[in-house]
């Protein structure tokens, strides 16, 4: 057996290393590139990188427009680094926290020449770390510095595209408040990800459709009973349910914040409070309206044997992913709870924008 890390355990490594505020190295056949991911960085790091050869700031299409910045290059843009940058500098191009109050950050210089293929892949690997989309790209005029993790670009961007696939760790009997005969089993996800839950209530027949909920993870709304939103409300509503049909699963996904994790989720709390809403916020932090990936939830349900469900939602898109990955989704059973004074915005905004049917 080889001693030597696979392409997945690379990524995983990289993710973690921009995590921790070291750049990375992504190579091709001709050239190489260091990214340093722009959430956190410090000045003396961005110094050392810049050292290295020409620098530019990797944002999304969706930032640019907030910034008024020109995205040659589809959905990115590659905005050139001041020789002068700063961390600073960095973090108010990246982060739209100070927008409203500092709002001429300009003017910025696009590049549009050569290839956007590195940057993209960047962008890549910073939104998988759970990081701000936005990353610092420099060209290497010389070897890459030793010790740093070092990506093979041929087929790397299938790879971060790629759904993951998972395998059962371990399951044990959970007797739960809302559902007394309850198991839960933790699956891992093979590119590194976080683990991922499905507790089964009962004992679901394999051969027939199971009720099931696939539940993004909220720390704020399932944890500390956040007025914000509701989905405290439906977790609790569809064990409810499960218990009084006498079985079900329900899917606890990481996927907190529709994908973007919590603390960027705590960044488009913070941007909703300046008056936008939960899409607008999404869009000025560089995001997608939902960055979610629902393949999860069809891989763990084959794994555990279904092939068939009653899906607990009021979002389409989720029936629709379903579909796609082969799970039929027999019936859509609505969830209409948790609707309170504070949220009633955030979800005539998933009615308006994002197609939730409630």
């Amino acid at each position: 057996m080889s001693l030597k890390p696979s392409i997945h355990e690379r990524i995983a490594r990289a993710r973690t290393d921009l995590r921790l505020g070291l750049p990375v190295v992504l190579a091709t056949d001709t050239s190489s590139a260091l990214v340093l991911a722009a959430d956190g960085v410090d000045s003396v790091r961005l110094s050392d990188v810049m050292r290295h050869g020409a620098s530019v700031l990797v944002i999304t299409a969706r930032r640019a427009e907030t910034l008024s910045a020109r995205a040659y290059d589809g959905d990115l843009a590659r905005l050139r680094l001041p020789d002068d940058a700063t961390a600073a500098w960095v973090a108010s191009v990246a982060d739209p926290q100070d927008d409203l109050s500092s709002p001429m950050k300009g003017p910025f210089i696009s590049e549009r020449d050569g290839s956007a293929r590195i940057h993209g892949i960047a962008l890549q690997l910073v939104k998988s770390a759970r990081l701000l989309p936005a990353a610092i790209v420099t060209d290497l005029d010389d070897a890459p510095p030793e010790e740093l993790t070092v990506l093979d670009t041929n087929g790397l961007d299938e790879f971060l595209a790629a759904p993951a696939t998972h395998e059962e760790v371990v399951s044990g009997r959970v007797p739960m408040t809302l559902a007394e005969q309850g198991r839960v089993h933790v699956f891992r996800p093979r590119d590194g990800g976080e683990d991922h839950v499905a507790a089964e209530i009962g004992k679901p027949a394999r051969d027939a459709p199971v009720l099931t909920r696939l539940h993004s993870a909220c720390f704020t709304g399932d944890v500390l009973g956040s007025l914000k939103c509701d989905c405290g409300a439906q977790l609790h509503a569809a064990l409810k349910q499960m218990q009084e049909e006498g079985s079900g699963i329900l899917l606890y996904l990481h996927q907190e914040g529709r994908g973007i994790g919590l603390a960027n989720k705590m960044r488009a709390y913070s941007l909703q409070d300046q008056g936008f809403d939960t899409v607008e916020a999404n869009h000025r932090l560089g995001f997608e309206d939902d960055e979610r990936d629902f393949r999860t939830g069809a891989d763990i349900l084959k794994r555990l044997g279904f092939s068939s469900v009653r899906l607990l939602t009021n979002n389409p898109a989720k029936v629709e992913m379903m579909k796609t990955q082969g799970i039929e989704v027999v019936e859509r059973v609505p969830l209409w709870v948790g609707k309170t004074a504070e949220n009633a915005g955030y979800l005539d905004v998933k009615a308006r924008k994002s197609g939730h049917l409630l």
